[in-house]
């Protein structure tokens, strides 16, 4: 059974986006009549999702998931405890995602699985600045800079072995850097961070070795579409999104 989780925690006091919007929760805002959540299991179903549980508190939006006949999952005290619960019920192979991934295609979840070389316990999907240039010119990401240029991540990961649930005991001290590599790079040892200090370390190669010191292995799969890496984080995400799929939509 192909099985997916998305993540729809609530942050502490609240989301100020859904704020903006009016909802009371970030996945509940709508785009061309859907909400985020909507949209999201539409393309994960695409993709031959079989179960797909998503990850939230009581209220609205957990009502919304089981009319969409998903799994309501509790959630732990942030995306990696979450996501640890969920693995728990669910098994390997899982592929996680987040509510606010309003222009997640079913094509690019099965870009990820297919990706995944099948030596690897985990995948992980990240765009390159150029490709989401092309996709979506001047949108504002957080980028991760190596020797093979400048990357972002998709919010997704594809757990393909049991074995991938080291990376979930570890995944909440990398979250807290993600906008640090220096910090990530660290991690991984002197010669390591000698290479990133010499801009020789690419980030497919960063990302194994970090697998390969919590015991697993982990691949980069590159996207090739540059929207895979935008989501809704602030109003100018969710204003391009709105234009972006007013254009395709009608």
């Amino acid at each position: 059974m192909n099985s997916a989780l998305i993540l729809a925690g609530t942050r502490p006091g609240g989301d100020p986006l859904a704020g903006v919007e009016g909802k009371p929760h970030k996945a509940l805002i709508e785009i061309e009549g859907r909400t985020l959540l909507e949209r999201v299991v539409t393309a994960l179903r695409g993709a031959g999702m079989d179960r797909i549980g998503v990850s939230c508190d009581d209220g609205p939006v957990a009502e919304l998931a089981r009319s969409l006949e998903c799994e309501v999952m509790r959630t732990g005290a942030g995306p990696s405890e979450s996501a640890s619960i969920a693995f728990a019920a669910f098994g390997a192979p899982l592929l996680i995602t987040t509510a606010d991934h309003a222009l997640l295609r079913a094509e690019w979840v099965r870009e990820l699985i297919e990706g995944t070389p099948a030596d690897a316990d985990l995948g992980v999907a990240m765009a390159k600045w150029e490709d989401i240039e092309i996709a979506m010119p001047g949108s504002r990401r957080t980028y991760l800079r190596f020797a093979d240029g400048s990357w972002s991540g998709c919010n997704l990961f594809y757990l393909r072995t049991h074995r991938a649930e080291a990376a979930l005991s570890t995944w909440r001290s990398v979250e807290a850097d993600r906008k640090h590599p220096w910090r990530l790079v660290r991690r991984l040892g002197l010669t390591t961070l000698a290479a990133y200090a010499l801009g020789r370390l690419g980030l497919g190669d960063g990302i194994a070795r970090l697998g390969r010191r919590i015991g697993i292995e982990v691949r980069l799969v590159r996207a090739s579409d540059g929207l895979a890496a935008v989501d809704v984080d602030k109003p100018q995400d969710l204003e391009d999104i709105r234009a972006l799929t007013g254009r395709t939509e009608t």
